[in-house]
């Protein structure tokens, strides 16, 4: 008789034993679901402020200060869009020293276009002013709308794609 008294509880807590099981189960996918809509958040989040970074770089030189200037453009690409700057590097410090350029850039927006995996298309808009050192010629305003490609490189969003749109 103690038996039979003994293989309901037994079923029970068999069963109370699953149903916790799935629960954990079920919390265990939740927490990992979030963890990766996180990590998803946080790489678009870095891909806007590395195409902005990028951009802000693009139009912010000196001719005082043109080597950092142009290292930090440099420093901020990858790929072909690091190669390109590289070729151009001697002649846009050259101009902008000979010319004595001050360009003071103002970013105005980034948005994200589309991301897939390590990659992400970026919209950046941004105006700069430019005058020229001891030039009578008054200060030109720009404005710059760009689409750009960046590319995560070890850890790191950098701009490998740059295409100016109208």
């Amino acid at each position: 008789m103690a038996l039979l008294a003994a293989r309901p509880a037994r079923i029970l807590i068999a069963a109370l034993s699953g149903v916790l099981a799935v629960l954990v189960g079920t919390g265990v996918w939740i927490a990992a679901q979030a963890r990766d809509e996180q990590g998803r958040a946080g790489d678009k989040q870095a891909a806007l402020l590395a195409a902005g970074t990028h951009a802000k770089n693009l139009i912010s030189l000196d001719y005082k200060t043109v080597d950092a200037d142009v290292k930090r453009i440099i420093d901020s690409s990858t790929g072909a869009a690091k190669a390109e700057y590289e070729a151009n590097a001697a002649k846009l410090k050259s101009t902008t020293v000979e010319n004595k350029v001050v360009q003071h850039g103002v970013l105005r927006a980034t948005g994200l276009a589309s991301t897939a995996g390590a990659m992400a298309k970026v919209l950046v808009v941004a105006d700069v002013e430019i005058r020229w050192d001891g030039s009578k010629s008054p200060p030109q305003e720009r404005y710059y709308r760009w689409s750009m490609e960046v590319t995560k490189v070890a850890g790191v969003w950098l701009v490998s794609k740059v295409v100016q749109v109208t």
